[in-house]
């Protein structure tokens, strides 16, 4: 079935024998699911004869064939200071101001590399035919398509928002569109209140890059690419994707518009055929009976052996009550004080578990992957939020009844404990993941093969121009007709003067002033007569 398949495919996406094609794929952000993300997207293109230069921070340990890993170690320099911050509570314009900041620090650090400066941007060292790059705040890097006169793919394992929507131009209201960011809380734009939140929320997030980054970036792609910088601005240059790639899906957030060139492959990373688990651990899962198994992991960003020591004494005492089994994603090799029904590892191959008929809750962090992991493999979650997207993920999880969630930093073991036996005794969470999992899964095509597709129809087509939409270069009061509105208000207030100032005129022409004699003076010069 496996030969088939890819048989079907290969006739697919290569009409007229389509020529393996040289890509560049550039995935520096130290976050793990983006490389965990992108990884079988990339080995699928390999394996069907292209040749994939992979710029990131995780090389593969074994080579994988069509695929040359340039590492970049140094973007993980401070990366336990980056995720400290992320998880302070600050005000918006602060929060916006590290991520722009940490996207710009990254795109320097990709073009300083040793590596890259050598094998990528030295003149005559490399030619490519497609780039494909993470779009997470590194505009002076899409200046590489240019440079190698290219077509360039965008990736957003996060899933897309404002600033993707400009790069190509899409509609993306407010009104009922939340956030990315969001901190600790995810406005309900169903509400007035809600709604403002999210408006003010976004604009700071547009005035932070649009004063403070958007020329730092400019500045960056002139210093790499001088050559090229004056015919081609960086304003325009970023408008030019063929494609974007965005890990999203209308049964897994609120259905959005896109424009044409805007593709969903949400679960791009879903293995289609779960595998057999670990002996031990099958065993330990087996050996949990009707009661079951809880899968615990706070994703590969937050660390567990990083908790404080009363949030830890919380969890044990939480999962030392119960009577499922519990797997947990555990940094160090020993738990002081691990209950019995505790498993730990460093390392568990989380789509077999989940998909494993006996694991009966997910308690995650709310990161994109795992939550689409979840939904994939019909798991209710108990959400336990961190930074970033993953409230506005966990929100939308409890608003469809497919978890519940609590504040790690508050929470209590009592609240836990209660809140567990809440998932696993009410089935209307297990009916509910059921069927939002059956809608996910019904599609004509899975979303890696969906991808290849789109993929080599960008090849096929020379970049496909005729997919972007002219919004795309439009400022942001041309995009949003403010220059139209604004002269349709000034000229309608011109006519008002206008109209007003004549009405003025024409009462003061009709009402003539009466005049007033003084009827004391005239007795007076009566008198003096006489």
């Amino acid at each position: 079935m496996l030969i088939l398949r890819w048989f079907f495919v290969a006739m697919c996406v290569f009409p007229g024998f389509l020529e393996a094609a040289r890509i560049l794929a550039i995935f520096p952000i130290l976050s793990p699911s983006h490389y965990i993300y992108v990884l079988p997207y990339l080995k699928s293109l390999a394996s069907l004869g292209h040749e994939v230069t992979f710029l990131n921070p995780f090389p593969s340990k074994e080579p994988v064939k069509n695929i040359r890993d340039i590492p970049i170690p140094e973007v993980m320099e401070g990366v336990e200071d980056i995720l400290k911050l992320l998880t302070t509570p600050m005000n918006t314009w602060k929060a916006a101001e590290i991520v722009h900041e940490y996207g710009l620090n990254l795109t320097k650090k990709v073009f300083n590399n040793d590596a890259v400066r050598r094998e990528i941007l030295k003149p005559g060292k490399a030619n490519f035919d497609l780039i494909i790059v993470d779009v997470w705040r590194s505009e002076a890097l899409y200046g590489l398509a240019v440079y190698f006169e290219a077509p360039i793919i965008g990736v957003a394992p996060y899933g897309t928002d404002w600033k993707i929507d400009e790069l190509v131009g899409n509609t993306s209201p407010v009104s009922y569109l939340q956030s990315s960011f969001h901190k600790m809380s995810v406005p309900d734009t169903e509400t007035f209140g809600g709604r403002l939140s999210n408006f003010v929320e976004q604009s700071i997030n547009w005035l932070n890059w649009n004063w403070g980054y958007a020329a730092k970036h400019e500045a960056l792609y002139r210093k790499y690419f001088p050559n090229i910088a004056d015919k081609h601005s960086l304003s325009k240059v970023s408008r030019d994707f063929s494609l974007i790639f965005v890990n999203q899906h209308f049964t897994l957030a609120p259905p959005r518009p896109y424009v044409p060139n805007i593709i969903e492959v949400a679960g791009l990373h879903v293995q289609q055929e779960p595998q057999a688990l670990p002996t031990d651990l099958e065993e330990f899962i087996q050996g949990a009976g009707e009661d079951g198994v809880i899968y615990f992991s706070l994703g590969s960003n937050i660390k567990s052996k990083t908790l404080s020591q009363e949030r830890l004494k919380v969890i044990l005492q939480a999962f030392s009550s119960l009577p499922q089994r519990v797997l947990w994603k555990f940094d160090e090799e020993n738990l002081p004080e691990m209950p019995s029904n505790v498993f730990i590892s460093k390392w568990f191959p989380q789509q077999d578990i989940l998909a494993h008929p006996k694991v009966r809750l997910f308690v995650t962090h709310g990161g994109l992957l795992s939550t689409i992991e979840s939904i994939h493999y019909g798991t209710p979650m108990l959400g336990l939020p961190f930074f970033f997207d993953q409230f506005r993920n966990i929100e939308y999880v409890i608003r469809q009844g497919l978890g519940l969630a609590l504040n790690f930093n508050e929470m209590t073991a009592e609240e836990l404990n209660s809140t567990i036996h809440r998932l696993l005794t009410e089935k209307a969470f297990d009916d509910k993941v059921r069927t939002t999992s059956a809608r996910y899964k019904d599609k004509p095509m899975t979303p890696l093969d969906t991808a290849i597709w789109w993929t080599h129809y960008v090849l096929r087509h020379k970049g496909a121009p005729h997919m972007r939409v002219s919004g795309r270069k439009l400022d942001f009061f041309t995009y949003h007709s403010l220059d139209v509105l604004g002269t349709l208000i000034g000229g309608f207030l011109f006519v008002l003067g206008i109209v007003f100032i004549c009405i003025v005129l024409c009462v003061k022409k009709c009402v003539k002033p009466r005049k007033v004699y003084n009827t004391n003076n005239n007795k007076r010069q009566k008198l003096k007569k006489r």
